[in-house]
């Protein structure tokens, strides 16, 4: 996957918004220690030949693993969350934010 930290898109504006990494892309070749030349897109108007610090492996998930989304629980007509275990605790701006799992 390539690394979209000195990568420019027009339509997206704000970098906050930008996934940190874009389509597994394929190597053709290594070109020295350090540099590869990637299989882009004719769109993508980039040069092929990239740093390796900005390669990242794709990983597939596995067959067994799962991503479940927590689905909301409904009581008392509110929508509410189940809670396994809180991670940590934060204040932030008088208010305390919970990271939970």
């Amino acid at each position: 996957m390539l690394s979209t930290k000195y990568l420019v898109f027009k339509e997206r504006p704000a970098i906050k918004l930008i996934e940190w990494y874009v389509e597994p892309y394929t190597i053709e070749e290594v070109v020295l220690t350090n540099v590869v030349k990637l299989r882009l897109p004719a769109l993508m108007r980039i040069h092929p030949v990239v740093k390796v610090s900005r390669v990242v492996r794709y990983k597939r998930l596995i067959k067994r693993q799962k991503v479940e989304e927590l689905k909301p629980i409904e009581i008392d007509r509110e929508e509410k969350r189940k809670v396994e275990k809180i991670l940590n605790k934060r204040m932030i701006w008088e208010s305390v934010r919970y990271l939970v799992r």
